[in-house]
């Protein structure tokens, strides 16, 4: 079988198995516009907060005053994009989906792998995996909102291995949660009090794989091509989930379509990486304002220079990074690009296939 191929969830038939997992403070819009301009096959917003969606519910999709509308915003050449929510009240989730129709999200994802405290202290994120019943009954009742109001979207779900070493009990609850009526499991196989450290154990991936009858999406440690390709023969798994081998690099995208399809694939120069660190900001400033986007882009800007495998770093990045971080205007980013030679005068960000 080929090892890129198309994808069903569910009702919902997708192109190709390369996801964009959500990141908060990272997949907002903007940056999930360029990765799917790049070829990122399916990508999911950032978490949103049920209660906050029901607390504070926007007036309509184009509410950019609105937090949680900013972050429920589709990208630009999404065509298909998932919402994902966090919680930890069944009844909360079910009035939050409820609120979701305006919209029209492709799929609906529930956050079981959140680590960070400010979620898990609510009793969502990974810690919904320390009670897989009411896991469960979240999925429920994201299921039947999603029956009732949008129009039966696949629900899914992204876990973690367990909350911590004493407790790997992901196959209990990807199977509580596909009981009820998750239509795709996602699994980072690292335990919440890794965080992001240490190494993600892939086998059990490969064990998840081989106990459910719905598809299983792998992520952790996906930072090249070589290792999308490694993922998919070692586990078997349907899908991949870029998540930090993404930031500052949507490249990832077409060079692991690339390498899966043809065997190779090709690096990617500075002056597209900025290009199209360029084009984010530019979106994102359409979405929040200019004052506030080029905020948000310094740390962005720091991913795009860092490079990585199959996209080098760019020369003298330290001192760029430097100047960047204190940018404040589109004018004063372009400025800083354009007299590094990196960003030719007048140029339109694009993304190179």
């Amino acid at each position: 079988m080929a090892l890129y191929r198309p994808l069903t969830i569910g009702s919902l038939s997708l192109p190709g198995n390369l996801f964009l997992a959500p990141a908060a403070g990272y997949t907002g819009h903007a940056f999930r516009s360029i990765c799917a301009e790049a070829g990122a096959d399916f990508a999911f917003t950032e978490l949103v907060s049920a209660e906050s969606l029901i607390r504070n519910p926007p007036k309509s999709t184009g509410d950019l005053h609105n937090p949680v509308a900013v972050l429920l915003r589709r990208g630009e050449g999404e065509t298909y994009y998932g919402i994902q929510l966090f919680g930890a009240i069944p009844e909360r989730i079910y009035e939050a989906a409820a609120l979701l129709v305006p919209w029209r999200p492709d799929a609906l994802d529930i956050n079981g792998g959140c680590p960070v405290p400010k979620v898990t202290k609510t009793g969502a994120g990974s810690a919904l995996m320390r009670d897989p019943a009411n896991l469960g009954r979240v999925v429920e009742a994201a299921v039947r909102a999603s029956r009732e109001y949008l129009g039966n979207i696949p629900v899914t779900i992204k876990i973690r291995s367990g909350w911590d070493t004493a407790s790997i009990n992901y196959a209990e609850c990807a199977r509580i949660a596909a009981e009820a009526g998750a239509a795709m499991i996602s699994l980072h196989p690292r335990t919440r009090t890794q965080g992001y450290g240490g190494q993600s154990d892939w086998s059990h991936i490969a064990d998840l794989v081989s106990r459910l009858p719905v598809p299983v999406t792998g992520s952790g440690d996906l930072y090249s091509p070589e290792d999308a390709e490694r993922m998919l023969r070692e586990t078997g798994c349907a899908a991949l989930m870029f998540a930090r081998g993404a930031m500052g690099n949507p490249f990832i995208f077409p060079q692991t379509r690339s390498f899966l399809t043809t065997g190779g694939y090709s690096p990617v120069s500075p002056a597209a990486r900025t290009a199209a660190a360029f084009r984010q900001l530019e979106l994102m400033a359409a979405g929040m304002g200019e004052r506030k986007a080029c905020l948000e882009m310094r740390k962005q800007f720091c991913a795009y220079t860092s490079g990585g495998r199959g996209c080098p770093g760019i020369p003298g990045a330290a001192a760029l990074r430097n100047r960047l971080v204190r940018a404040e205007t589109i004018a004063g980013y372009r400025e800083i690009l354009t007299g590094a030679g990196i960003l030719p005068a007048g140029s339109q960000a694009g993304i190179v296939q």
